[in-house]
């Protein structure tokens, strides 16, 4: 019996250990550089370009040309909203709908699972992070509700008078009347369609938690009131706990302003979000798209964490500027010290193309030289430079990435050191380099980028 027992305990052990092992792999603000991202015990930067917001939605003949369209290019980060909006033909609801066209939200629809987990196994097969927004206020009104499962006429669960739901909500949801976000404890206490949220949630991890590379954001873009950010990101915190594991959660906040109260009750708690989305801060342009980056790094900066962009607005004829302005946006939280940035899917963003491609394979070739978690950006560096010309990131002494939004002229403090430098120029639209050329430090050189639109000058010692 002795002999069972200790078998039993070196089994449980055993367990243990390889459950440790395996959760200590997982995507965590690095141990040596908090603002940055590691995975697999390795530092990593995390670069995205992919086409859409609810990729698991995909079916696996669209889903898996797209991940190897990606992982070809060195892109290793997506977006997934755990969206059910229609449109495309192919989304799907969780819940089961019943013979007479109503959903039983007690009941699930096996497909809609099935292509999340598959989702999963397919990325993290490939070692692309996944950041999962659980609630996308767009869901939930206009006509997206009309025939949402949620909303009561459409399920056998609940009235109109218990849920307190209504059958429209023609507002834009950036008003926050739906009272879908007023469910938790400290708002209205709506235990009738909190039950069926939390069903929700604890389905989406009984999958999402068995993965490593995922990482939670409670909303898109949101404007509701903070109980409910702290309610859903302590939730799955707790959950997690309890699955003996860690994870990481963030909120993403609507207001434009990074300077806003809205967005310090994400900076102002590490305790609680493990790294920050500013996403928003892509609604602005030029240098002051830089400047209030740079911001939100000197204020936490006494806590730092990993900061993401997971949505890089801009593409010609959408509505967030052309497609110049995404790829401006997008170099410049990666030399600004972002630990992810995502192009956003068209119209709104460059998804995966031929532009955003380009992007992504020459920050690649550019980490062959340095890595990003090694540069701090340095703009003070950079003389005879007008307002959102250039942009510089450095290793002092070692390498210089300089950024140029639409050509020009700067020059570049090299005074503290008496090294040799090879120059190479990539054109950034078609991902070319030029031949490069040897400069030697101990003055101020000066860089003229070789024709218009977006270049970047990479300095490497010799």
């Amino acid at each position: 019996m002795k002999l069972q027992i200790i078998f039993l305990l070196i089994l449980l052990n055993a367990f243990f250990v390889t459950a440790k092992n395996k959760d200590s792999k997982r995507i965590q603000p690095w141990t040596k550089n908090h603002w940055s991202w590691q995975f697999n015990k390795k530092p990593v930067m995390l670069l995205g370009a992919s086409s859409d917001d609810n990729l698991f939605q995909w079916p696996a003949n669209f889903l898996i040309p797209h991940l190897d369209s990606m992982t070809e290019i060195g892109a290793n980060y997506v977006r997934n909203t755990m969206s059910d909006r229609q449109g495309k033909g192919f989304e799907l609801y969780p819940y089961a709908r019943l013979d007479n066209g109503k959903y039983d939200l007690n009941k699930w629809n096996d497909e809609y699972w099935q292509r999340f987990e598959n989702f999963l196994k397919e990325t993290h097969k490939r070692n692309i992070i996944v950041q999962i927004e659980v609630w996308d206020r767009f869901d939930y009104s206009r006509q997206y509700w009309t025939p949402h499962p949620y909303n009561p006429k459409n399920n056998i669960n609940y009235t109109f008078e218990d849920s307190g739901l209504k059958g429209d909500y023609p507002d834009h949801p950036g008003r926050n009347v739906q009272p879908f976000f007023f469910t938790t404890l400290h708002q209205q206490n709506n235990e009738v369609l909190l039950k069926y949220q939390k069903q929700f949630v604890d389905k989406m991890l009984s999958y999402s938690l068995n993965y490593n590379h995922v990482l939670y954001c409670i909303d898109n873009e949101t404007s509701a009131q903070e109980e409910w950010a702290v309610f859903w990101s302590e939730y799955i915190l707790n959950k997690a706990k309890e699955a003996g594991k860690e994870t990481c959660v963030t909120e993403m906040w609507d207001n434009w302003d990074l300077k806003s109260e809205h967005h310090k009750r994400t900076f102002d708690h590490p305790e609680r979000y493990a790294f920050c989305d500013v996403s928003q801060n892509n609604q602005m342009k030029g240098q002051v798209h830089w400047d209030n980056f740079q911001w939100v790094r000197n204020y936490i900066s006494k806590n730092p964490r990993p900061i993401n962009t997971v949505k890089t607005y801009g593409a010609d004829g959408g509505s967030f500027g052309g497609s110049g302005e995404a790829l401006d946006r997008w170099w410049r939280h990666v030399l600004g010290g972002a630990a992810a940035a995502r192009f956003h899917r068209p119209t709104s963003g460059l998804g995966l193309s031929k532009l955003s491609m380009n992007s992504v394979k020459t920050a690649r070739e550019i980490e062959k030289a340095v890595k990003f978690w090694n540069l701090t950006p340095e703009n003070e560096l950079l003389s005879q430079r007008e307002e959102n010309e250039a942009y510089l990131a450095c290793k002092k002494g070692e390498a210089y990435v300089v950024f140029f939004t639409d050509g020009g002229e700067v020059g570049l403090d090299l005074s503290n050191t008496d090294r040799e430098f090879s120059l190479k120029w990539m054109n950034i639209r078609n991902g070319e380099c030029t031949a490069t050329e040897t400069i030697k430090g101990g003055k101020v050189v000066h860089l003229q980028a070789p024709g218009k639109l977006e270049w970047i000058a990479l300095l490497e010692k010799l």
